[in-house]
């Protein structure tokens, strides 16, 4: 299946792996713990990357492009993804039971393909806070 870009959806896979891969060393490079990736919390919630920085925990959405031409990658965190990731990273917390941390969420941009010796990657550190709907107990 093609989308409008001529991209396939298993290259956008591909590549959205890449790009996953190329953040979580750069974050583990920052002295971030990973604690998982592809974080599956509901049937339609994932979180990218989970980590720890310290004693904060960190919910990270990785946007990879290949070019920028037209936009940064973070433009594509519109306010309904940033909805979606509250909602993921609050059944997160609850699968959790509430552990008593800060947390934060992240995004990591990267531009580049798979083979770039030295991909732009961009981390926005508290890059949204939580949806107000979302507010926890």
């Amino acid at each position: 299946m093609c989308n409008t870009m001529g991209q396939t959806e298993s290259s956008r896979d591909d590549t959205g792996r890449w790009g996953e891969a190329v953040a979580r060393r750069m974050l583990a490079a920052k002295g971030y713990r990973i604690l998982g990736s592809r974080v599956k919390v509901s049937a339609r919630d994932e979180l990218d990357i989970v980590a720890r920085d310290g004693d904060s925990l960190v919910f990270v959405e990785v946007k990879t492009r290949a070019k920028e031409d037209f936009a940064r990658p973070l433009s594509a965190v519109d306010r309904r993804k940033m909805q979606v990731l509250s909602r993921a990273g609050v059944r997160y917390l609850k699968r959790k039971k509430f552990p008593a941390v800060n947390f934060r969420f992240d995004i990591v941009e990267v531009v580049g393909k798979r083979g770039d010796r030295q991909p732009v990657v961009r981390h926005i550190e508290s890059a949204f806070p939580l949806d107000i709907r979302y507010i926890l107990p």
